[in-house]
């Protein structure tokens, strides 16, 4: 049976409302109608909790903004599903440190080192690490101040393993996805603006200037052309088209063409 089949049979207004009351308490609405929307596309139950909302400060709005983010357990669940997820080391932990950030007494390891294991399909065993340092990922209390928030400061170990296995997971098991998870992004900013990234049109080159038609090959062929043209076997403006593809013809010079048609004209 597929996940999708297994999710609960009731409409989208009161699955937001239990979502809200349960997994989500104080959240807004509309970023738990994101967190149900992000499930459906993915084909994921929003009753097991695979995402999260994140409150991220954007630099450009000046506020803070919910973002529906993937957590550790969807990577998890993930790797299992390929069938090729042939386990874990226990998280290695660099040396503790201990400092004062924003007033704040805090310690802290200074790095963290995952293994995640992928069983390849000629049999062998592949690994990959991910390193990953807590003053390069830990949340802020807020915006202004460096000092940790409650989880990262009473969590420092635990979290940054989380980091360092999303990691380690997104190198051994690309088809997860590449979005960072919200223990990863808790406490960051946006800083860049959007980007347009759609194709740019390229500029067709200038196509290089014709050279000019003599004046005397024009005197020579007039003569030429008006027998052809009085018996309709071509006319003044086929000649200025044939003669434009190669050359660049003067007003005055397509004026003497045009009047081929005169001349035929008054013969007839």
């Amino acid at each position: 049976m597929k996940q999708e089949d297994q999710l609960p049979a009731m409409s989208e207004a009161a699955l937001v409302e239990v979502l809200s009351n349960s997994l989500y308490p104080g959240a807004e609405k509309n970023s738990v109608v994101m967190v149900l929307a992000y499930c459906q596309a993915a084909h994921l139950d929003p009753m097991l909790k695979p995402v999260h909302i994140v409150p991220i400060w954007n630099t450009k709005a000046k506020k803070m903004q919910d973002t529906v983010m993937p957590g550790i357990g969807l990577y998890r669940i993930q790797a299992a599903r390929t069938g090729q997820y042939a386990g874990i080391s226990d998280p290695e932990y660099g040396p503790p440190i201990t400092a004062k950030l924003g007033g704040v007494d805090v310690t802290y390891p200074e790095w963290c080192r995952v293994t995640v294991k992928r069983q390849m399909s000629n049999g062998l065993v592949a690994e990959f690490t991910a390193n990953e340092r807590w003053l390069e990922n830990y949340a802020t209390a807020g915006k202004d101040t460096i000092a940790p928030n409650t989880m990262w400061k009473r969590r420092a170990f635990a979290q940054l393993a989380k980091c360092a296995e999303a990691q380690a997971l997104r190198k051994a098991f690309p088809e997860v996805g590449s979005a960072p998870t919200a223990d990863e992004m808790e406490g960051k900013t946006f800083e860049e603006a959007p980007r347009d990234v759609s194709p740019q049109r390229q500029q067709e080159p200038e196509p290089d200037a014709l050279p000019p038609y003599s004046d005397d090959l024009l005197k020579e062929n007039i003569a030429k052309w008006q027998p052809l043209v009085d018996a309709n076997r071509t006319s003044p403006e086929h000649l200025i088209a044939t003669i434009s593809s190669k050359y660049t013809l003067s007003p005055d010079q397509i004026e003497k063409i045009q009047n081929l048609q005169a001349i035929d004209g008054d013969a007839a």
